[in-house]
């Protein structure tokens, strides 16, 4: 279907960006993977172009000749998002990474897609402003991937995704043109919303070189606290009544008995007691300016946890404490892969029917042979299923374990959700798609595909079968 890249192409893209053009094996290798399982596609070459001129003339040149092209950022995504599937050219992005300007005026920031999210959140908040979407993996993604996957992390329940912050892009498409999609304006009736189309679109319609977010002051005071169930359905139970009365946490997040445990033994950090009878725990954080406020609404929290039966709860006490309880959430994802080979699921539903999302996780595992681990962020309705392999066979690991995840699936759409919250449908979810949406609807989303990228070359068979 695809061109195979041979020495002319080569020799082109040597003439385009010079040293920046890698076939070695080395190379090939580390951009054949991210964090998805243990898959791997080796790329026939990977390029990093520096400016947005030389993405223009790649995308072009692979348009002319039918060459499959793959975005690639920082490779930490969860859903095979950036594997090069059918070879041909590894796109990293890995050169654009400058803050262009931050805009005290009018709290914007222009960046790079390279820029790490973590380095992003710090540069602006040297200047008392915050941008809040914060993935587990802040410390290392990109935020063009972010915004190609639309991130959360725990402070999007209170402060939203990545695309409640994209203003505009500038973006190559598929057939080399460079265009911006809006305007660096709060609000936008101009015609069709590019933007948000090409936010969460998995590198599949455009490559992103320029971003423009929006920002808000940056909260100067939190409080955190741990509380630990004896059941975790009640756990989830709780997440709902502590929104009914009427307090909206900055992070809300669960984590299963076996997370935390886990966790616990990966970092060495045991400075948190986790009991026999401790089934789940609840991290919950509250921030803003005035920290009376947030006393009272911790306190408001305490008076709906006393209707559930908790264990002591944890005040986090000092920054230490409470960077400690963070890292530790943070660090299950890596911990429970380390652990076992699994497969994770991002599955999100209505927060009120988290409790009965849980409680048919654990029935479909117990009927077909799986453990799985469960964490996630709780306030969104966003629950992390790791199911792990253990000691279940190869066959049954590769024959029992779709049906499953299909029949999961099943249950998530009943309740009113969906596949992703986060994570994205990329390469792994795709066999899945048509349990979230019928024909019709399936059919629009592959024309868009088609008008952004006639030839199918850019990030192909991701999102669809």
């Amino acid at each position: 279907m695809y061109k195979k890249i041979d020495t002319t192409d080569i020799q082109f893209f040597s003439n385009l960006i010079g040293e920046r053009c890698f076939t070695n094996d080395e190379n090939r290798f580390k951009y054949s993977h991210d964090e998805t399982e243990d898959l791997s596609f080796l790329p026939d070459v990977v390029l990093k172009p520096e400016t947005v001129e030389e993405v223009s003339a790649i995308m072009k040149y692979a348009h002319e000749k039918n060459i499959a092209i793959t975005p690639s950022g920082a490779r930490t995504g969860l859903s095979g998002g950036a594997l090069p599937v059918c070879n041909g050219i590894a796109l990293s992005m890995e050169k654009f990474n400058k803050i262009i300007t931050i805009d005290e005026k009018n709290l914007q920031v222009i960046t790079e897609p390279g820029v790490i999210t973590q380095e992003l959140q710090n540069a602006v908040k040297e200047k008392g402003l915050f941008y809040p979407p914060d993935p587990a993996s802040k410390g290392s993604c990109f935020i063009g991937g972010n915004v190609s996957e639309n991130s959360g992390g725990p402070k999007a329940v209170k402060y939203g995704v990545t695309k409640d912050y994209v203003l505009n892009l500038e973006i190559v498409l598929p057939t080399g043109e460079i265009i911006w999609t809006g305007a660096n304006v709060l609000k936008n009736a101009t015609g069709y919303n590019l933007t948000q189309l090409i936010v969460g679109s998995e590198g599949t319609l455009a490559v992103i070189t320029k971003i423009v977010l929006r920002l808000i002051p940056h909260p100067t005071n939190d409080l955190t606290i741990l509380v630990p169930f004896f059941n975790a359905e009640k756990a989830c139970e709780a997440v709902a009544a502590i929104f009914r009365a009427g307090i909206t946490p900055s992070g809300l997040e669960f984590m299963e008995r076996d997370a935390l445990i886990w966790t616990q033994k990966f970092t060495k950090d045991e400075s948190i007691i986790v009991a026999t009878n401790h089934a789940a725990h609840l991290l919950i954080e509250v921030d803003g300016f005035d920290n009376e406020l947030l006393m009272q609404e911790c306190e408001k929290i305490m008076v709906v946890l006393e209707n559930f039966e908790t264990d002591e709860i944890l005040f986090a006490e000092s920054q230490a404490q409470k960077d400690s309880l963070w890292s530790l959430r943070r660090k299950v994802g890596e911990a429970v892969k380390s652990q076992s080979i699994y497969k994770e699921e991002d599955t999100v539903v209505p927060r009120y029917e988290l409790p009965t999302l849980l409680h048919h996780v654990k029935r479909i595992g117990n009927q077909y042979g799986f453990k799985s681990v469960c964490y996630g962020h709780a306030g969104d309705g966003n629950l992390h299923i790791n199911i792990i392999k253990g000691d279940l066979s190869d066959e049954e690991w590769e024959q029992k374990l779709p049906i499953a995840i299909r029949e999961l699936f099943n249950e998530v759409i009943k309740l009113g959700g969906t596949l992703s919250g986060e994570h994205g449908i990329g390469y792994v979810q795709k066999p899945y798609m048509d349990i979230a949406f019928p024909d019709v609807t399936l059919n629009l989303m592959k024309q868009i595909k088609a008008v952004f990228d006639p030839k199918n070359i850019l990030n192909p068979e991701k999102i669809f079968v």
